[in-house]
């Protein structure tokens, strides 16, 4: 019975470890990722109370250390994606009629197992798995897993207060309800956070879940789905599954009872998964949810009065962090004619210091891309760029796989505003210089907002606050996050809310209330205390 209305605690964003030599936890997290090397592990599906094997086992290797096997998952098929809906079915009616501080008890404590028993285990098997440095790891698989949890909650009771008026003699309320039918959650490789907060905050306001993951995230996932389950998640509520795309598609878009999507992944992917499901409208019961966030093609703006070092810096880090595989990372820089002379320098510099290897040497910067597609897929427009008389490899350009998929990070400088590296994503560590006549700083604003389809992430670089401004105004559909003297990455939960629009999504903000809104239909409740019984209007009586 529920008959109180419970405060629940202020969330703060989880602080960074160092991972400094000689410290606790970098010690404890080597001993940790010697744990995983030294095991194999077998990961079933989790549907409902079952964990699902089958005769199609796959490999999970670090994408650094190609030959090394981490273990094996179970591939499913068609009929594991019809007993996954029928798990979340079954366990709709309990887990919505669960009372919230219940429910959200359970996503509370699983950020506290993140923060503390499993933190090295997430990052241990996000860097293993995804091939993440130690900073990367930690800000992503811990951090940010914790504070979409945290914040989540935070949100969600912000969200059931807000009621309506009531006049005298009524009570006017609203419910909050999930929605009908299951939500299906489809997760990317590059951001174990992501992967968790997809089924996550679905199921946090009341929903079920089926949750497919990306095969080169499988070893992440299933380290929190087991603390999913271990901080009490009722069985059914999420029910993670790995499969292929057109086999998701084709059972969980034609079934009546689905409800919604929540995507991060190709812009591509998510047009085609649109077109499925308008075609299908008539097959539902409800109007589905359809929440995406898809490409990038991020750029910076400098203007000509910026700090050659602050913009090095920002494109170094913006562009290179994680090689290059986020959709926000620096993929396209415009860099003033007074500027480029100091900025290339700078970048040519930065990148011969970086030092590429090993997950497990904590002194690397640069690490592997994640697997031979996206290898074969970046190289291709680095021997297209060292080909073309339109550009210059002025930084980097090395490809390697013999041991694991290493890519140098590579900066190309090009005289073509339009030149293909600079419109479409590449997913890698690439970035796409253009000098543009210092004297035309507008006219290139107009240019970068019409270059590309994309509209996720943008930053100004500039010490002029009038270019500030103009930037701010002129770009303001080109980029859901903007950045002000910064890179155009790294968002953090409750602090900058993240999505954009345009080719890049539906730009509903993960990190913030306004993506919970999408996983919950409102229903109002007006109750008369005492009701009239004549038909008959006071404008009605006889003179």
């Amino acid at each position: 019975m529920n008959n109180g209305h419970y405060s629940l605690p202020i969330p703060a964003n989880e602080p960074i470890l160092t991972y400094v030599p000689g410290s606790t936890e970098r010690n404890r997290l080597k001993e940790v990722i010697n744990e995983l090397k030294s095991t194999s592990i077998d990961v079933p599906m989790y549907i409902g109370s079952r964990e699902i094997r089958t005769n199609n086992k796959v490999a999970m290797r670090p994408p650094h250390e190609r030959k090394h096997v981490l273990g094996y998952f179970h591939a499913g098929e068609a009929k594991h994606v019809k007993m996954a809906i029928d798990a979340a079915l079954a366990a709709k009616n309990d887990w919505e009629a669960m009372p919230w501080e219940s429910r959200a008890a359970i996503f509370l404590k699983a950020a506290d197992l993140i923060a503390t028993r499993y933190r090295p285990y997430i990052n241990a098997t996000t860097m293993l798995g995804q091939s993440k440095n130690v900073f990367q790891a930690e800000i992503d698989s811990a951090c940010e897993l914790i504070d979409f949890l945290r914040f989540n909650v935070h949100y969600l009771g912000e969200i059931y207060q807000q009621q309506p008026v009531s006049a005298a003699g009524i009570h006017n309320r609203l419910e909050y309800r999930p929605l009908e039918g299951f939500v299906l959650a489809i997760s990317p490789f590059n951001f174990t956070a992501i992967g968790g907060n997809l089924p996550a905050s679905a199921a946090l306001c009341g929903n079920t879940v089926v949750w497919k993951c990306a095969n080169t995230q499988v070893y992440s996932a299933q380290m929190f789905m087991r603390i999913m389950k271990e901080a009490g998640l009722p069985d059914g509520v999420i029910n993670l599954i790995y499969v292929d795309g057109p086999t998701l598609g084709g059972v969980c878009f034609s079934h009546p009872e689905f409800g919604g999507v929540h995507f991060t992944g190709s812009t591509g992917v998510f047009n085609q998964m649109w077109k499925t499901i308008g075609e299908n409208i008539a097959k539902y019961r409800s109007y589905p949810r359809i929440v995406g966030e898809t490409g990038g093609k991020d750029f910076v703006m400098v203007h000509p009065s910026a700090d050659p070092d602050v913009v090095a810096t920002a494109l170094l880090r913006g562009a290179f962090e994680f090689q290059g595989q986020k959709c926000s990372a620096a993929s396209r820089a415009y860099i003033p004619s007074n500027l480029a002379a100091a900025v290339r320098k700078r970048l040519i510099a930065g990148i011969k210091s970086f030092k590429m290897g090993s997950v497990e040497d904590f002194s690397n910067f640069i690490t592997a891309v994640i697997d031979d597609k996206s290898f074969n897929k970046i190289k291709s427009y680095i021997d297209k760029a060292k080909r073309s008389s339109k550009v210059k490899v002025i930084a980097g350009g090395n490809c390697d796989k013999s041991i694991g998929y290493f890519i140098e990070p590579t900066v190309i400088e090009t005289t073509d505003p339009k030149y293909v590296t600079m419109c479409e994503e590449i997913f890698g560590p690439v970035l796409t210089m253009y000098v543009y006549p210092e004297r035309k700083f507008s006219e290139t604003l107009e240019l970068l907002d019409q270059t590309s389809p994309y509209a996720l992430t943008g930053s100004i670089i500039s010490q002029d606050r009038a270019a500030i401004v103009e930037a701010t105004k002129t770009l303001r559909n080109a980029a859901g996050n903007f950045y002000i003297n910064d890179k155009p990455t790294g968002a953090v939960v409750g602090q900058q809310p993240f999505g954009g629009a345009r080719g890049s999504g539906t730009n509903d903000k993960a990190g913030f209330a306004i993506n919970l809104y999408r996983w919950l239909s409102v229903r109002t409740i007006k109750e008369t205390f005492d009701p009239p019984k004549d038909y008959r209007y006071p404008f009605m009586q006889a003179e």
